[in-house]
């Protein structure tokens, strides 16, 4: 990782260990090669990897700090964003990310193996048919909450973390997709935390269980 991204990591998240910046190093070399071959993300952004999918990915520990032992789900998870990132961040957590589309799941299990996260499984699977539980279910632009919200809301564990919920990366004026959905929200503007461009209109929308 050349320094200014290094520098960008430590800059919000100052409590990052030589460890964890070594793996944001390594998954930023790693997901560029893989990004050659399989389209992870599209090709302008992957200049921007570090801002716009690493800073973005962990922008939901701004809004809420998984518990050590808790359990998280990551729908439609892609090339591991935001999931990937989260499970180098909260190394005691359990992470499960899920995407329908089978080569994206197999890069992100390269990633997770290349990395050494062992609190990482990742699988080929539609969101509604997961039957494990989960504390928290985290997304990133996957689809409007109306359609999303029913494929997650019996995934949580009976009794789970403080917190609980949907914690959905989204961009853009919400007003009328959270008309739609109907849900208790708290949408959370992402520029109170990062100076960056790119952050002026993307949300953090939490639903609670």
């Amino acid at each position: 990782m050349n320094p200014p991204a290094h520098a960008l990591l430590l800059h919000y998240f100052p409590a990052l260990t030589p460890a964890q910046l070594r793996q944001f190093a390594l998954f930023e070399t790693e997901f560029r090669a893989i990004n050659e071959q399989v389209n992870l993300v599209a090709r302008p952004d992957i200049d921007n990897l570090v801002e716009r999918h690493l800073l973005h990915s962990l922008a939901i520990a701004k809004v809420v700090q998984f518990p050590p032992g808790s359990a998280v789900l990551d729908v439609g998870t892609g090339g591991g964003l935001p999931g990937l990132p989260l499970a180098i961040l909260f190394p005691e957590v359990q992470f499960r990310l899920v995407d329908s589309i089978g080569k994206k799941i197999r890069a992100v299990q390269f990633l997770a193996g290349v990395l050494g996260l062992d609190n990482v499984v990742a699988e080929q699977i539609r969101a509604e048919q997961v039957r494990h539980k989960f504390d928290f279910v985290v997304s990133r632009a996957v689809t409007r909450l109306a359609a999303f919200h029913p494929w997650v809301a019996k995934s949580y564990k009976p009794r789970p973390a403080a917190g609980a919920g949907l914690y959905a990366l989204k961009g853009g004026d919400l007003t009328e997709e959270i008309a739609e959905a109907g849900l208790k929200t708290k949408v959370f503007e992402l520029n109170k935390f990062f100076q960056e461009e790119f952050f002026e209109t993307k949300k953090v929308v939490f639903v609670p269980v």
